[in-house]
């Protein structure tokens, strides 16, 4: 049987996967797993219902998927604190900030508007470890809490969620960003509101664009998947860099003002620079994915920096950051984590974060990045394979091991099965591109004709 949780919650597409229905069942179970613990029980012991915060991104699907969530967690006794459109990294924070029991967050993050998704954050706005997943799951097929009288859950507005969100925000800046433009690209999603605000209350001129979400235009040629529009805008402006969100705005990628892409590593690696530089670092340590590029490690080796990786997805990245307390992490997709200031990735803070790296410093964008040399980067997909066939594969393993002997330490492979689908990625780094190309195309034929499943 297959997993209803993903690797960021329960996602499908609208109204024919992910139902009004699922949405309130899933809420119904999770008002059952979430509302055990002593922050519920010391609640329960002053006679106060259980209380969750509910978000969504602006897709139009977005409005029945969250009334169906909030009919679901009120039927079982839980007050709904509905924030509306607002960031994932926001809801997340509200739910630390309001104390709330825990928080739901309705979004398909960079995915299309057809799409969408429910994630949700445990007391203290973090993310669920899978076990907990798999018991709202299981919680599905028993029994729901069916309160009556004046035990159901109340609906109400969270009338100052934004207003919060952004005070936290301008407490984490830590340099005001005076003097310099920003092209801002939200993605027509989440941020539209809030990132145009802050960035605007910390001294930035700000210019937009994807900033009119109409429900089925977010992600749409816009944000941190389509950066082409925001490399024209900061050419256009004249603009010092440009910032892209994705719908839910829990990622940030860069443009400097010559139009060039900064990636989430690049931003790692100047954001690791900056803390280590000023003490914050703990244990002078960046936590990055196996997927990081190898011009990063080298960069914070070069630095006297400890670069951890982890498995892909940015809840590993936060697992080993809870595990030790490190500052920082991030993937190379633009999640970019800071551990004092928030319990999953915020694209507005990221943003933030690095502009006023370059007005502390009075360093352009460009000048900023060059700190880490990008290693050409191959990545194919091998599809119809034995993905499980994969670790026990001598000649794939042989020709791997010829692989690293020809690349040495100017380069690197990883093979690496899919979580979701009958395929092998397979990525290759090198000091060039033609032959980070040749050595990827020859493993990616090897893992072909190993690994090949029939699709018949």
């Amino acid at each position: 049987m297959t997993r209803l949780f993903g690797t960021d919650g329960v996602r499908g597409l609208a109204n024919r996967e992910l139902t009004a229905a699922l949405a309130l069942g899933l809420a119904q179970a999770s008002a059952v797993v979430l509302t055990k613990g002593h922050h519920a029980d010391a609640r329960k012991a002053e006679g106060r219902r259980p209380v969750a915060v509910l978000a969504r991104d602006p897709r139009i699907s977005g409005e029945f998927l969250s009334a169906a969530v909030a009919a679901g967690l009120a039927s079982s006794g839980v007050d709904v604190l509905d924030a509306g459109v607002i960031p994932t990294p926001a809801a997340a924070f509200l739910v630390q900030n309001s104390g709330a029991d825990f928080g739901v967050m309705i979004s398909a993050s960079h995915n299309p508007a057809p799409d969408n998704g429910i994630k949700f954050f445990a007391f203290g706005g973090t993310k669920l470890p899978d076990e907990v997943e798999d018991r709202i799951e299981a919680t599905m097929d028993a029994p729901r809490l069916m309160p009556v009288g004046g035990d159901v859950g109340r609906i109400r507005r969270f009338a100052d969620a934004e207003d919060r969100y952004v005070v936290h925000l301008m407490g984490a800046l830590p340099h005001r960003l005076d003097g310099l433009h920003v092209v801002l690209d939200c993605a027509h999603g989440a941020a539209a509101a809030v990132s145009p605000e802050a960035f605007a209350l910390a001294g930035a001129r700000v210019t937009l664009i994807g900033a009119d979400p109409d429900g089925v235009n977010i992600n749409d040629g816009v944000g941190s998947t389509h950066l082409d529009q925001l490399a024209a805008a900061v050419l256009e402006h004249g603009a010092d860099v440009g910032i892209a969100h994705d719908g839910d705005a829990d990622r940030c990628l860069a443009v400097d003002a010559e139009g060039n892409v900064v990636d989430g590593d690049m931003i790692m690696a100047i954001l690791a620079l900056s803390l280590h530089e000023r003490g914050d670092l703990k244990d002078d340590t960046l936590v990055a994915t196996v997927m990081s590029n190898l011009g990063l490690k080298r960069a914070m080796r070069d630095h006297g920096i400890t670069m951890l990786e982890t498995g892909v997805g940015d809840r590993y990245v936060l697992e080993e950051m809870n595990a030790h307390g490190y500052s920082l992490g991030g993937e190379q997709s633009g999640h970019i984590i800071f551990q004092k200031y928030a319990t999953t990735g915020d694209g507005i803070l990221t943003g933030l974060t690095l502009v006023a790296e370059m007005a502390r410093t009075g360093k352009s964008l460009a000048e900023l990045a060059s700190v880490m040399t990008v290693f050409p980067q191959v990545l194919i997909n091998v599809r119809d394979v034995d993905r499980e066939a994969l670790k026990g594969d001598e000649v794939v393993a042989t020709a791997v091991r010829a692989a690293e002997d020809e690349l040495g330490d100017s380069g690197r492979v990883l093979l690496r099965p899919s979580g979701t689908e009958q395929l092998v990625r397979v990525m290759v780094e090198a000091a060039s591109q033609p032959v980070a190309d040749r050595i990827a195309h020859t493993l990616a034929e090897v893992v072909r004709e190993q690994l090949a499943v029939s699709v018949g």
